[in-house]
């Protein structure tokens, strides 16, 4: 059994949508981040930095932090999403989502969003830093089917629930072709809707 410390957020949706697709048997214990339930100490024992996702493996009696650690023991585990012909490219598009895409894609919701007007050059510089990686992953997509080639794999899942937030981006999803290619793609994808909808809240994934 796998235990899921999840909260409704893109990285929570990552791993939920990777438990759905290989099909494993887990449960979700969610972290309410609203009332910092991630700084208890007892969450803090498995999570050092005090961040969701967090798994559990009691099978094996071992705790994983950290999004792109999860998916790729949740890969070798079910040995799924993660071809070991294909691993240093598959490792390269991960990296590029937990260090680049999330991260900066992050940080244009907290300006442009969330605190709008408290300061323009955040909310330019990080306006500007996300459409450079809609044109990005779209002229990798223009070559390629998937992220990693032509199988679909964990940099997929990885950087999907970013994308899906691109209502709030307003840079245009459906102005970059290949981009919104893959993006429908993935979408009909039945253990994406699933694990996007991981608490069966109702919630949907957004259209171009």
């Amino acid at each position: 059994m796998i235990e899921l410390f999840y909260a409704d957020t893109p990285n929570g949706k990552k791993i939920s949508i990777m438990l759905e697709e290989i099909k494993f048997k887990y449960k979700i214990t969610v972290v309410n981040l609203n009332k910092g339930e991630q700084f208890n100490s007892k969450f803090r024992s498995i999570s050092p930095f005090s961040k969701i996702p967090v798994i559990t493996d009691h099978e094996k009696k071992i705790s994983i932090f950290e999004s792109g650690a999860i998916l790729i023991y949740l890969a070798e585990k079910s040995g799924k999403f993660y071809d070991k012909k294909n691993r240093i490219l598959i490792n390269q598009w991960l990296i590029a989502q937990v260090a680049h895409i999330g991260p900066f894609l992050g940080q244009h919701h907290q300006f442009h969003h969330y605190n709008p007007g408290k300061s323009k050059f955040g909310e330019e510089r990080y306006f500007k830093i996300s459409k450079s990686i809609y044109k990005d992953l779209d002229a990798r997509l223009e070559k390629s089917k998937f992220l990693a080639g032509d199988e679909y794999s964990i940099a997929d899942i990885a950087t999907f629930p970013w994308i899906a937030r691109h209502p709030i981006h307003d840079i245009g999803l459906k102005k970059f072709i290949n981009l919104s290619r893959w993006y429908e793609d993935i979408s009909k994808r039945d253990g994406v809707i699933k694990g996007f909808d991981a608490l069966k809240n109702g919630i949907k994934i957004p259209k171009i």
